[in-house]
C-alpha cells in the first residue's frame, strides 16, 4: 500500500497536497521530469530548499581515476559520473522584498500534480510572507517530447488580498552545490565545479552560457529566453556572468493583475564539435522553441502521450493504487528512453545521480522489453547505441585475452568503470543480454535495415565471446567457468544457469544471422563454419541439476553450499551488502535477487512445468530480494506456476518501489529497471505473455483482488490488445494484419474484424513457497 502520506491517489496523476521538507529528495526524483536527453528533477521552482538538486543530459559526463588499493591488470582505469549540468529550472520571487522560500512565512495551501496523460509537472502555492503579504504562484514545467532539445516553464504570480510589489528572477546557474552523499555503493560520487567557463552572453530577455568538462574535455551549452507579461510597467532585463545568467522582472500588481513569465531553456553538448557550433545549435532550439510557443509545446506533449497511452496502456480493474502505478512507471520508463536518440538509459534514468548514472544490464533486460511492445523506435535507438561502442567492447575482450566482445558491466560512454571485477569483468551475461534485446526486437519489428546494420554484428561478437570464454570438456560438454550470473551475492562460479542458457540462445540466434544474411557475415569473417562451432556449443551446454534436490543448481555446487542464517539475521542489517563481507555471501546459500528465477522465465522454454514449479519453490526460501531486479521476476513465475497472491504481493513491490520508498534510497533516482518490472509483472505475468523465438504465446490467469487486466502490444506493424478477466481472455487486433498466436498451446489467428475469445483453464493452487524470515512481501488487500 501507498504509505507516503504526501501522495493522494487519483487515475492519471501523482498528486502532493502538503509539503513534507524531511521527504523532499525522494519527491524530487517522483516529480522528476525528462525525454531521454534531458532529465530535471522535481525540485522546487526557486531551488531552495531541496533534497538534491539535479539537471542531467543523456551522456554528460566527467571522468575520475578509480583508485585502487592494490591494482591488477586488467582492471579499468577510469570512472565516469554523471554531472549536473547548468541548472535552468530556478525562478526566484520576491514580493515586497521577502525572497518567496516555503521555511518560512506561512504556507497556506501547496500542490504539486505530476500528470501522466498531459506529460507536465503542475504545482499551486498559496502563501503569506514574513511580513504578512499574501501571494499565489502557479508554474507548469515539462520537458519536451516533440523537441528533444527543449523544457519550458510557466511561472504565474498573483496578488490575493493587496497590491504587491513583484521580482520574479529566471536564472541558469552552474556549478550548484551538491550535499554530501552517504556512505552508499549505490549513491554518486560527488565532483566539486565541474564545469569550466568558455563564455556567457545575455542579448534582450536571453542568455547563453558555456562550459568544458575539466578531463572529459565535453562541450556544455545552456540557453534561455523570455516571454514576460504584466502591467504596462514591467520592467525587464538579462545579464550572465561565468556561472550564471539572470532575467529580471518588476512590477507591481494589484488585485486581479497578474505577472506571467514563460521560460524556454534548452541545451546541447557534443565531445567532438567546436565551441560555435554547440552554442550555435543551442540557439537553433531556442528559436524553434519561441517560434512554437508555449501553448503549442503543451499541445503537442499530449498528442505524444495520447499516441503512446492509446497503443501501450495496461488498464486494472480492482485495484485502483497497483493502476496508479503502473502508469507511473510506464510514464518514467518512456520518459527514460523516449528521445535518447543513440545513447544509453542509465539505471536511473534521468531522475537521479544513483550509480553515478550509469548503465547496465538492466535495460537491456528490463526496459526494453517493455518498449520493444510500446515505442519500437526507442529500442531501435537503445541498440544502435550499443552497437556504437562494440569497438570499445571488442578493446576489453582481447584486454581479457578473448574473442568478440565484451560490453561493459556498468559505463556510461562505453568504457568499463567497475572497480569490483567479481560483479564488474566477471558478470559476462550482459553480452547475451544485449544479443537476447537484438533477438527479441528483430523478433517483434521485423526490421531488416536494422538487423544488417547492427543487429547481425552485435550478435557475432557475442557469440564469439562465448565460444572463447567456454570450452568443452573431455566428454565433449561445454562449460562456461569463473563467471557472475544476476545474483551479486554469488560470484566466480562455474556454469551459471542463467548466464550459460542466455549464451545458449546467442549461439544459436548468432548462426541463424550468419544464414541469413552471408553477405553481411562475410564482411565480419564469419562462416558456416564457425557458425557450426556456435551450433555445437549450444547443444552441448551444461545446464547444472542436482538430481537428490530434484532441482536445478544456480550455478554447480551452489545447493551444496551452507545455507544463510536467516533466523538471525537482524531486519536492520538488510540489505545484507552493507553489513557482511562479500566473501560471507558468495559461499552460502542467499540469493540477492532472481537468477535462476530470471532464467525460466527468459528461457522458459529450457525447463519443464514441474521443473519450473520445483526450483521456484526452492529458490523462494534463499531469494531476499535486496536488489529491487528480483520482485517483479518473481511475480511472473509465481504466476505462471500458479502463486496467484504471491505473484500479486509481489507486483505490488515492484510497482510501488519509488512511491513508497521501500530500499530507502528513491532519494537517488526512481528504479527504472523496476518500474519497467511492473509492466513485466501485469503482462508476463498475469498476461501470461511469452515471445520464445518471435511466437507471441499467452497463458492468461489473475490474482483473486483483480477484475479484469487490459494491456496492448506492438508486434510486426501490428497492435494488439488483449483483455484478461477471470473466465476467459479476448485477443482483438486493433490495426494491421491477421496475427497468429497461442492461447495455452491453442494457435490462433486473430484479425481485425474478428476478435478471439478463449476460456481460461482452471487450476488448483499449489502449496505456498516459504521465503526468508522477515523477506516476505508486503501483502496486498485481499478479494472480498
Amino acid at each position: 500500500m501507498i504509505t507516503n502520506p504526501q501522495f493522494e491517489l487519483e487515475p492519471w496523476a501523482i498528486k502532493e497536497s502538503r509539503l513534507d521538507l524531511g521527504r523532499l529528495a525522494q519527491a524530487e526524483s517522483v516529480f522528476a521530469l525528462s525525454n531521454g536527453h534531458i532529465g530535471l528533477r522535481g525540485n522546487l521552482d526557486e531551488g531552495e530548499p531541496h533534497g538534491m538538486p539535479g539537471t542531467y543530459l543523456n551522456g554528460f559526463h566527467e571522468t575520475r581515476p578509480l583508485p585502487y588499493a592494490e591494482a591488477g591488470y586488467g582492471y579499468p582505469e577510469a570512472g565516469q559520473t554523471i554531472l549536473n549540468v547548468t541548472n535552468g529550472k530556478i525562478m526566484r520571487l520576491l514580493v515586497d522584498d521577502e525572497p518567496f522560500d516555503v521555511r518560512y512565512g506561512e504556507l497556506k495551501g501547496h500542490e504539486r500534480v505530476l500528470d501522466l496523460r498531459a506529460g507536465v509537472l503542475r504545482r499551486t502555492v498559496d502563501w503569506v510572507s514574513p511580513a504578512s503579504t499574501r501571494v499565489r504562484v502557479t508554474t507548469t514545467r515539462l520537458v519536451s517530447f516533440s523537441q528533444r532539445a527543449v523544457a519550458a516553464i510557466e511561472y504565474v504570480v498573483e496578488p490575493v488580498e493587496e497590491a504587491l510589489r513583484v521580482v520574479v528572477q529566471s536564472q541558469l546557474e552552474a556549478n550548484e552545490p551538491l550535499p554530501t552523499q552517504p556512505e552508499d555503493p549505490r549513491a554518486a560520487e560527488a565532483l566539486e565545479k565541474p564545469l569550466e567557463y568558455q563564455m556567457a552572453v545575455a542579448q534582450d530577455l536571453a542568455a547563453i552560457m558555456v562550459h568544458r568538462t575539466r578531463t572529459s574535455g565535453l562541450l556544455l551549452a545552456a540557453a534561455m529566453d523570455h516571454e514576460v507579461d504584466g502591467p504596462a510597467d514591467t520592467d525587464a532585463t538579462c545579464i550572465a556572468v561565468e556561472v550564471e545568467a539572470s532575467m529580471t522582472a518588476a512590477t507591481d500588481l494589484e488585485p486581479g493583475q497578474r505577472l506571467r513569465v514563460v521560460k524556454y531553456f534548452t541545451y546541447g553538448w557534443s565531445s567532438q564539435r567546436s565551441l560555435p557550433a554547440v552554442r550555435d545549435q543551442v540557439w537553433a532550439a531556442m528559436a524553434e522553441a519561441r517560434h512554437t510557443g508555449w501553448d503549442d509545446l503543451v499541445k503537442a506533449q499530449r498528442e505524444f502521450l495520447d499516441d503512446y497511452w492509446g497503443r501501450a496502456e495496461v488498464e486494472i480493474d480492482g485495484d485502483a493504487e497497483l493502476q496508479l502505478a503502473v502508469r507511473f512507471s510506464m510514464f518514467h520508463c518512456l520518459q527514460a528512453a523516449a528521445r535518447a536518440e543513440q545513447r544509453a538509459t542509465p539505471a536511473k534514468g534521468l531522475t537521479g545521480p544513483g550509480y553515478d548514472g550509469h548503465t547496465f544490464w538492466d535495460t537491456d533486460t528490463f526496459v526494453l522489453p517493455v518498449l520493444t511492445y510500446t515505442l519500437p523506435s526507442a529500442v531501435r535507438d537503445a541498440l544502435a547505441w550499443r552497437h556504437s561502442i562494440l569497438d570499445l567492447a571488442r578493446a576489453r575482450a582481447r584486454e581479457l585475452g578473448l574473442r568478440g566482445a565484451a560490453f561493459p558491466w556498468r559505463t556510461i560512454a562505453g568504457q568499463e568503470c567497475s572497480a569490483y571485477w567479481p560483479a564488474g569483468t566477471a558478470a559476462f551475461h550482459i553480452n547475451a543480454d544485449v544479443a537476447d534485446a537484438v533477438t527479441r526486437y528483430q523478433h517483434a519489428v521485423d526490421d531488416p535495415p536494422f538487423e544488417r546494420s547492427c543487429g547481425v554484428e552485435i550478435l557475432v561478437a557475442t557469440a564469439r565471446l562465448w565460444r572463447s570464454l567456454g570450452h568443452h570438456d573431455k566428454d565433449g560438454n561445454f562449460r562456461i567457468d569463473g563467471v557472475t550470473g544476476p545474483d551479486e551475492y554469488s560470484a566466480i562460479a562455474d556454469n551459471n544457469v542463467y548466464t550459460n542458457l542466455m549464451a545458449q540462445r546467442n549461439l544459436r540466434e548468432a548462426a541463424d544471422a550468419v544464414v541469413r544474411h552471408p553477405d553481411v557475415a562475410s564482411k565480419l569473417d564469419a562462416d558456416v563454419e564457425e557458425a557450426a562451432s556456435w551450433r555445437d556449443a549450444a547443444d552441448n551446454m551444461v545446464i547444472p541439476y542436482d538430481p537428490a534436490m530434484s532441482v536445478h543448481c544456480q550455478s554447480e555446487g551452489f545447493t551444496r553450499h551452507d545455507r544463510w542464517d536467516f533466523e538471525h539475521t537482524p531486519p536492520e542489517h538488510y540489505p545484507l551488502l552493507l553489513h557482511y563481507p562479500y566473501f560471507d555471501l558468495y559461499r552460502k546459500q542467499v540469493v540477492k535477487q532472481s537468477d535462476l528465477v530470471q532464467a525460466m522465465h527468459l528461457r522458459g522454454d529450457a525447463f519443464t512445468d514441474e521443473e519450473k514449479l520445483r526450483n521456484f519453490d526452492y529458490y523462494e526460501r534463499v531469494t531476499v530480494r535486496d536488489s529491487s531486479l528480483s520482485a517483479c521476476t518473481q511475480a511472473v513465475l509465481a504466476a505462471e506456476v500458479g502463486h496467484m497472491e504471491l505473484a500479486y504481493d509481489y507486483f505490488g513491490e515492484a510497482a510501488l518501489i519509488d512511491l513508497d520508498d521501500l530500499q530507502h534510497n528513491t532519494r537517488d533516482g526512481l528504479h527504472i529497471a523496476s518500474l519497467a518490472g511492473s509492466w513485466i509483472a501485469a503482462v508476463n505475468g498475469f498476461g501470461g505473455m511469452r515471445d520464445h523465438d518471435g511466437q507471441l504465446s499467452f497463458k492468461p490467469r489473475l490474482p483473486p483482488a483483480l477484475m479484469r487486466l487490459t494491456f496492448g502490444l506492438s508486434f510486426q506493424r501490428r497492435c494488439l490488445r488483449v483483455e484478461v478477466n477471470h473466465k476467459d481472455a479476448t485477443y482483438k487486433l486493433t490495426s494491421g494484419d491477421p496475427l497468429e498466436i497461442t492461447h495455452y498451446g491453442e494457435t490462433l489467428t486473430v484479425a481485425g474484424d474478428e476478435p478471439a475469445t478463449r476460456p481460461i483453464p482452471q487450476i488448483s493452487p499449489p502449496a505456498a513457497p516459504q521465503q526468508p524470515q522477515g523477506r516476505e512481501p508486503t501483502r496486498r488487500m485481499r478479494a472480498r
